[in-house]
């Protein structure tokens, strides 16, 4: 299996410090936000992965380079102007391959997310030779977390391992889930679109799987969240 990272976006409400700085790169804990899920994807045998970029995105290929200090080996999809993640991952297509994909956003902090457990989401059965709890017609399976205070409502809810758009209880999508590069055939490479419009249409159609992960999550989405994980 491959993995994508999303490091393209400019990090607005983490401004002034991602001026210099790509989000991807500040440090929680003394490592960049990340190298976190580097470490945690070859940790689970995940080694082929790619990082599109469009904001400093010399500084993200400078830092990792190759991936081979991480025993990854590191592919980059470059944008220019940030495609948004549906059309950053149609831009990656080439690279990702015609096997479901993990993808994952960079700027969330989930130090202890297991993924050996993504390689076997879209799958008919565990990797113990079990039925799946899935359909085997779902094109992608999200992993969902408890509503943090910045947004309570949610975006999903979950019923029985089956994501909805309507309903309770509801959850919010973690910025990680694994997808099938097919539902992103109709997006042409270099055209912008966004992930939630494609995931919403499908969980409409009962297509979308998921269940709740209750690890450690964070969205690192201001500086006064990132100098809270730092203990500033």
């Amino acid at each position: 299996m491959k993995a994508m990272i999303f490091a393209a976006g400019r990090g607005e409400r983490m401004r002034p410090l991602t001026d210099h700085c790509p989000k991807p790169l500040l440090k929680v804990r003394g490592r960049p936000l990340i190298v976190w899920h580097i470490l945690n994807l070859v940790r689970a045998g995940i080694t082929d992965i790619v990082i599109n970029h469009a904001h400093l995105g010399h500084m993200i290929e400078e830092e990792l380079g190759d991936g081979a200090k991480y025993g990854a080996r590191i592919t980059y999809s470059a944008e220019g102007t940030a495609l948004e993640t549906a059309g950053g991952i149609a831009k990656a297509l080439h690279l990702l391959g015609a096997e479901p994909f993990v993808a994952i956003a960079a700027d969330i902090y989930c130090p202890h997310f297991d993924y050996e457990q993504v390689k076997d989401a879209l799958q008919d059965n565990d990797m113990w030779g079990n039925p799946h709890p899935h359909d085997k017609r779902d094109v992608a399976w999200l992993y969902l977390v408890k509503n943090p205070p910045h947004h309570p409502n949610g975006d999903f809810a979950l019923n029985s391992f089956s994501v909805a758009n309507e309903g309770e209880p509801r959850y919010t999508f973690s910025g990680i889930g694994v997808y099938r590069p097919e539902i992103f055939d109709a997006i042409q490479p270099g055209q912008s679109a966004q992930l939630a419009p494609i995931l919403r249409e499908h969980a409409a159609r009962g297509q979308v799987g998921g269940e709740v992960y209750r690890g450690d999550w964070t969205d690192v989405g201001t500086p006064e969240r990132l100098a809270k994980l730092n203990g500033e």
